[in-house]
C-alpha cells in the first residue's frame, strides 16, 4: 500500500464507482421487488440477491487500497440511492453506513496489506453481517433469532459469490483492461 493519504484520483474513481452502483441500487431495488413473487415458495430465499448491494464496499476497497474506500464507497452508493428514490428511504444510509464499516473492519485487520480473493469474501461477508444486525430487528423483528439465522445464511452467501467473488473478479478484469493503472491492481497487472 502505497501512503494512507488519498489522492485526488483516489477520491474520484471511488465516487465513481460509487454513483455508478449507486444507480445501480436503484434498479436492483425494482428488481428486488419485482422478483419477489418468484420466491414465494421460500421467501427467505429472495436474499440469494441480496450480494449486489454490497459490492462496491468490497470493490472500493480492492480498487483504491487505502483506509476509508470501503465505507466511502458503500456510503456514497447508499447516498445515490437515496436521493433516486430508494423504498427504504434514509435507512438506505444506515444500512450504508453498517456495511461499509463492516468491510472496513476486515480490511483493517489485515492492515490494508491483504488484496486476496478470500480475504475479499471474508469481507464481503462481514457487510452481510452488518446488514444482517441491522435488517433482522427493523423489518422482521416477528421472527426473532430463530427466524433470522436463515436470512444470515442467504446473505452470506450471496456476498461471498457476488460481492466476493464478483467484487475480486471484476476488480482484476478493470485491471487486466488498464482502466486501473493508477491504482495499485493496475500497477500489478501492467
Amino acid at each position: 500500500m502505497s501512503g494512507q493519504g488519498w489522492r485526488t484520483v483516489d477520491i474520484v474513481v471511488a465516487a465513481a464507482i460509487a454513483v455508478a452502483f449507486g444507480v445501480v441500487f436503484w434498479a436492483w431495488n425494482a428488481v428486488w421487488a419485482a422478483a419477489t413473487p418468484v420466491f414465494t415458495f421460500l421467501p427467505v430465499a429472495q436474499n440469494l440477491l441480496y450480494g449486489v448491494w454490497l459490492i462496491p464496499a468490497v470493490l472500493g476497497a480492492l480498487v483504491i487500497r487505502k483506509p476509508g474506500a470501503a465505507l466511502f464507497t458503500e456510503l456514497v452508493a447508499a447516498s445515490v440511492s437515496a436521493l433516486l428514490g430508494s423504498q427504504w428511504g434514509l435507512d438506505t444510509l444506515v444500512s450504508g453506513l453498517i456495511q461499509g464499516g463492516a468491510a472496513e473492519l476486515v480490511f483493517a485487520l489485515y492492515r490494508y496489506r491483504s488484496w486476496t480473493a478470500p480475504v475479499a469474501v471474508l469481507a464481503a461477508i462481514a457487510t452481510a453481517v452488518g446488514a444482517w444486525i441491522h435488517d433482522m430487528p427493523l423489518y422482521y423483528p416477528e421472527l426473532g433469532l430463530g427466524g433470522w439465522i436463515p436470512f444470515l445464511v442467504f446473505m452470506a452467501v450471496s456476498a461471498a459469490i457476488i460481492a466476493g467473488i464478483g467484487s475480486w473478479y471484476l476488480m482484476r478484469a478493470l485491471a487486466n483492461a488498464g482502466a486501473l493503472s493508477a491504482f495499485p491492481p493496475g500497477r500489478a497487472h501492467a
